[in-house]
């Protein structure tokens, strides 16, 4: 039996929760690293059950609480590079990482060079520096398996035909928590009703971009960097019913597309078992109860924060990483109440607007830039 070894950064989130649960049903999957910014408790009993070969925790200060409770022949890395040097020492087979946000990009970086399988949950990675990411991919001769139920979907469904077959790929998008309020409302909702997801259950940042639609615009971008798709291949409808996670029209006008319940777990198993699909408990899909299924094109607020995205792709160079900063500062502002929440994208949209030049792509340039998109949302807040 080929035992696949796991690294999981972001461990006591939701897609690392979820994770765990995966591979704790799995005869062939073990666990063999952990890592969490901050939440030591939760850490300490992941680590106590799955006995991983090292843990890491972000937080320096939550480390001397998690290094108490723990063997002390577990060795723990703590400080800003902790999940670098974790991934360095363990080496895993395939690196899942949930963590949210640029704190993903460096450790993706060192798998790619310790040869990892790559399982990207962090979408953020690749919209801040798909340019760096992807080219390394290619030279190292790694799979970058998608996790984001919505990229999922469309791997999948490109199996069913050549890229040069391709004339459109749709992502679908929920609408989020605020999808039935009207334009006025919306942009005074506090930040309970922003979180009160519909049909998906996700950590709070994730939630608060899926109300934006600020997801989608970090989707499309990864979309083009995962898929090699010009912004004009791409579409984003809305679907309200999360069952349908996004399809693929071919050039012959044949449709394929993905459809699941909303439940990551099934992603999330896909892209560990890969290339084989595990046989997993729970009802299958009833479409007969569901009834209908239903589309529409976005609303005029969710389309100014998609659009950002495809901005992003026309401009290039450093956008994707102000673009990513940017919001994520702006989420936070909001979580916070600095902000209302019809304040988040028109931040973002400023911000990009004067997203500084670059003569090279570089990692330093990338975070310097993400750096100083957050600074700018903070200094307009003031």
């Amino acid at each position: 039996m080929n035992i696949k070894r796991i690294a999981i950064l972001g461990s006591t989130g939701s897609i690392g929760r979820q994770t765990l649960e995966v591979i704790n049903d799995s005869g062939t999957l073990e666990v063999c690293a952990l890592a969490a910014r901050g939440n030591w408790k939760l850490l300490a009993e992941q680590s106590r059950h799955f006995a991983p070969q090292a843990i890491a925790l972000t937080d320096i200060d939550e480390a001397h609480n998690l290094c108490k409770t723990l063997d002390e022949d577990t060795p723990v890395f703590t400080g800003p590079d902790a999940m670098t040097r974790l991934i360095e020492t363990v080496r895993p087979d395939i690196l899942l990482s949930g963590v949210v946000g640029a704190a993903g990009l460096a450790p993706t970086l060192t798998a790619i060079k310790c040869r990892s399988t790559l399982a990207i949950a962090n979408k953020e990675t690749l919209v801040m520096a798909g340019a760096i990411v992807m080219p390394a991919v290619r030279q190292a001769h790694l799979n970058l398996l998608p996790v984001d139920s919505e990229h999922s979907a469309i791997f999948q469904c490109l199996a069913s035909g050549k890229r040069s077959e391709v004339r459109r790929v749709t992502i679908t998008a929920s609408g989020g928590a605020l999808r039935d309020m009207d334009d006025r409302t919306a942009a005074e909702a506090t930040v309970d009703q922003a979180l009160a997801h519909p049909t998906w259950q996700m950590g709070r940042k994730i939630t608060i971009d899926s109300a934006t639609m600020m997801n989608k615009a970090l989707e499309v971008i990864e979309a083009h960097w995962l898929f090699d798709l010009p912004a004009d291949e791409i579409e984003v409808v809305q679907h309200g019913e999360s069952i349908v996670h996004s399809y693929v029209e071919y050039c012959d006008g044949s449709v394929i597309a993905q459809l699941g319940m909303p439940d990551m777990t099934t992603p999330i198993a896909y892209s560990l078992h890969y290339p084989d699909r595990p046989v997993r408990p729970g009802s299958p899909l009833d479409l007969i109860a569901l009834g209908s299924l239903s589309f529409a094109p976005l609303a005029p607020r969710y389309r100014r924060a998609v659009d950002l995205g495809f901005e992003v792709i026309s401009r290039g160079g450093l956008s994707g990483a102000v673009l990513n900063g940017a919001n994520e500062a702006a989420v936070e502002a909001f979580l916070d109440g600095k902000i209302r929440f019809g304040q988040i994208v028109e931040l973002v949209e400023t911000i990009l607007k004067y997203t500084p030049a670059t003569d090279e792509i570089t990692l330093d340039a990338l975070l310097q830039a993400d750096r100083w998109a957050r600074q700018q949302v903070n200094e307009k807040i003031v």
